[in-house]
């Protein structure tokens, strides 16, 4: 579906943020992407995108080059929901908001009511549908962000750092949302410090080190990896920890406590 050969981004004036990245996202895939602040994570999902041109090589989304291809149109495909939900959020009424680019893209009546209500339903969002999107908490702008790129159904939904602002069961609740829609045939790809949340929810890593690829790998073995983490600047959850003492099993709550139930202890030394 996304196809990055040998890119490099470099931003005006600035750093060198994505450097000769070559990746294939497939149709259907779940992706986490991690690394530390400044590692080119937003970068290199903003040319995912197409929402920035590569300096060097060529991103491909569906065949398309995206030099060549209006980021509206790329939109059809590819929908991206920012880190800030500010910097999406502009719209008088919470159903306009998400209306927007629904009737933008010649949508009309009932179906776009329809959508509006289900992608609000989606991200557990229960507001007056006639009321303002600036009187929303953090957490909820953020939800409503996420609702605007849902109702348009792109086959590739990026999402960064989507949990921010959200407790806890709202998380594990838009992380099941983002698992139906990935089993309906929809590439999610997350940008997230959430280790624990990407290893539970997502099939591969992509672990991102000063603009370039250091790892990519099944979700569970990477994240399991704990010498591979610490060489790396990371500090491992309580629960990649336990994994580790237990057998190196999958660090998600379900396969942590089968391998406690199941597995002999490991002996401490």
């Amino acid at each position: 579906m996304i196809e990055f050969e040998n890119v490099s981004y470099t931003y005006p004036g600035g750093p060198t943020a994505v450097k000769e990245v070559t990746l294939k996202i497939g149709k259907g895939e779940s992706i986490g992407i991690v690394g530390h602040s400044g590692a080119g994570k937003t970068t290199l999902a903003k040319l995912a995108a197409g929402m920035l041109k590569p300096s060097r090589g060529r991103v491909l989304i569906d065949g398309l080059d995206t030099r060549d291809i209006p980021v509206s149109e790329l939109a059809r495909r590819v929908g991206y929901v920012y880190q800030n939900p500010e910097m999406m959020l502009f719209s008088s009424t919470i159903r306009d908001e998400v209306a927007f680019a629904l009737k933008n893209f010649g949508y009309e009546g009932k179906e776009v009511e329809g959508r509006v209500i289900q992608a609000l339903k989606s991200v557990d969002l229960n507001k007056p549908l006639e009321s303002s999107p600036h009187t929303l908490s953090f957490g909820e702008k953020h939800r409503l962000a996420i609702a605007c790129v849902l109702a348009l159904e792109p086959e590739v939904i990026i999402l960064d750092e989507p949990t921010t602002g959200l407790d806890y069961a709202r998380c594990v609740a838009l992380f099941n949302t983002l698992t139906k829609l990935n089993s309906q045939g929809s590439s999610i790809v997350v940008i997230s410090h959430d280790t624990d949340l990407l290893a539970r929810f997502t099939k591969r890593i992509l672990v991102l080190e000063k603009g370039s690829i250091v790892r990519d790998g099944p979700s569970k073995e990477v994240l399991r990896d704990i010498d591979f983490l610490t060489e790396h600047g990371f500090v491992p959850t309580q629960l990649q920890i336990l994994a580790s003492r237990v057998g190196k099993c999958a660090p998600t709550p379900e396969e942590v406590a089968k391998a406690i139930m199941y597995c002999k202890p490991v002996q401490q030394r």
